[in-house]
């Protein structure tokens, strides 16, 4: 019976594939205000805005492919029940053959309904800009499909099921400051094994984590040596 492996990403897990990060130097919310395009009442206040930022970003993932992580991980599969829990909104996991992967603030290439919460589409590769105007079959505005801050994270408790039943849990490209995902740590049972990969120091809440400080391509190569 394979070992269940989860694995939590952030943005870091993207970074080499040319997705711009957000709290970063330089990164996108030094260019957009998180109240102007990450909250209900940015929408409410410039809706416009907040779907061009979206199409914008959109556009971007169309141009990225996954990188040596993304698909080193898939390749994981082979060997463990491999568990991808992401708070990246980009589909590259996806895109690079990982089969079983949960989105904690949603994805980019999907777009919901402003009226039923139930109604989510997926957006046509062809046309990938959600316009003012667009609606969903009710008649209401369609918005992009993504949690936004301020909203409820509605994976969050299968996630929580998911690390519970971890027999090695992995840390990837996160600062591990964005609540409740960073709690998601606090779900793995105490004895199970806990890597980190990132080149930078990343606190956490437990002293037994293994720091592998690379990149994520180079960073997952070593880890599954490591699990070898």
């Amino acid at each position: 019976m394979k070992k269940k492996l989860v694995v939590l990403t952030g943005a870091g897990m993207s970074a080499e594939s040319g997705i711009a990060t957000f709290r970063d130097s330089g990164g996108l919310w030094e260019q957009y205000p998180v109240e102007q395009v990450a909250t209900p009442e940015g929408f409410e206040a410039n809706p416009e805005l907040v779907l061009n930022f979206y199409n914008m970003r959109r556009r971007e993932l169309m141009k990225a492919k996954p990188n040596a992580g993304h698909y080193e991980l898939a390749g994981m599969e082979k060997d463990f029940d491999l568990h991808i829990i992401t708070q990246n909104i980009d589909n590259l996991h996806e895109q690079a053959g990982s089969t079983k992967v949960l989105h904690l603030h949603g994805e980019l290439m999907k777009a919901r309904s402003t009226g039923d919460d139930s109604l989510i589409y997926d957006i046509d590769p062809e046309h990938i800009d959600i316009h003012l105007g667009d609606t969903c079959e009710k008649g209401f505005q369609l918005r992009p499909h993504i949690v936004w801050f301020g909203e409820a994270v509605p994976m969050i408790p299968e996630a929580e099921k998911i690390c519970n039943r971890a027999d090695i849990f992995v840390i990837i490209g996160t600062s591990m400051n964005v609540y409740p995902a960073a709690g998601l740590l606090h779900d793995v049972r105490k004895n199970v094994p806990v890597y980190l990969i990132d080149p930078k120091d990343v606190y956490t809440s437990r002293y037994d984590i293994h720091h592998i400080q690379k990149g994520a391509s180079e960073g997952v190569k070593e880890l599954r040596q490591l699990l070898r």
